[in-house]
């Protein structure tokens, strides 16, 4: 993510890299780890195929500006020791959103975190942090915080290592009383903490 950043507008990565965004430590930034088609599945290893895609998204113009354009003069990116070839890119527009009740899904971990340890869906705490970390991004943003938040499925406990730090979470089903802007936000954003990590990206 801040190697594409830094490609286009290097002062505003390192900003968000060193200070977050407008004076809150949150950054922004959401993406998705590589997805892969019909990639085999293999116990504790991470497959690949030759069809894949990663989303990269941020609720704020300025900054999704900057990666619209740095994507565009991509042809690779290297992932960890992975080289992936871009063969070419897709803006995602979301369908309409009305304020309310709304249901939404995510596709990658959702990392929460309290007292120092890592929550899954089902610990006590979980909704909290996350109600909070919603309620944060927020005030980021300027927009009416959600209610209502309730986790409706939850997928298995996963665990990754993030530049040698461990990551522990799951994906989720949640429901929330929202306002529409602040939905459009979140799916170029993400749930939870460790967006710009690859979690908490929703479908």
């Amino acid at each position: 993510m801040y190697g594409l950043l830094t490609g286009q507008d290097a002062a505003l990565a390192r900003s968000l890299h060193d200070e977050g965004w407008r004076g809150h430590k949150l950054r922004p930034l959401g993406m998705t780890s590589p997805q892969f088609k019909g990639a085999p599945r293999r116990s504790g290893v991470y497959t690949t195929s030759p069809d894949g895609s990663v989303w990269f998204g941020s609720p704020v113009p300025e900054i999704a500006g900057v990666l619209v354009a740095a994507l565009a003069a991509r042809s690779e990116i290297v992932w960890g020791s992975a080289r992936l070839r871009v063969r070419g890119c897709v803006l995602d527009v979301d369908a309409p959103v009305e304020d309310g009740p709304v249901e939404l899904a995510t596709a990658t971990p959702v990392i929460v975190k309290g007292e120092r340890r890592y929550l899954l869906p089902g610990d006590e705490g979980f909704v909290e942090r996350l109600q909070h970390n919603l309620t944060h991004k927020a005030d980021v943003l300027g927009l009416p915080a959600p209610s209502g938040l309730r986790v409706l499925e939850a997928g298995p406990q996963r665990r990754f290592t993030v530049r040698g730090k461990p990551r522990i979470g799951a994906q989720v089903r949640v429901a929330m009383e929202a306002d529409a802007r602040f939905v459009r936000a979140l799916r170029a954003w993400g749930l939870g903490l460790d967006t710009v990590q690859g979690f908490g990206w929703i479908r």
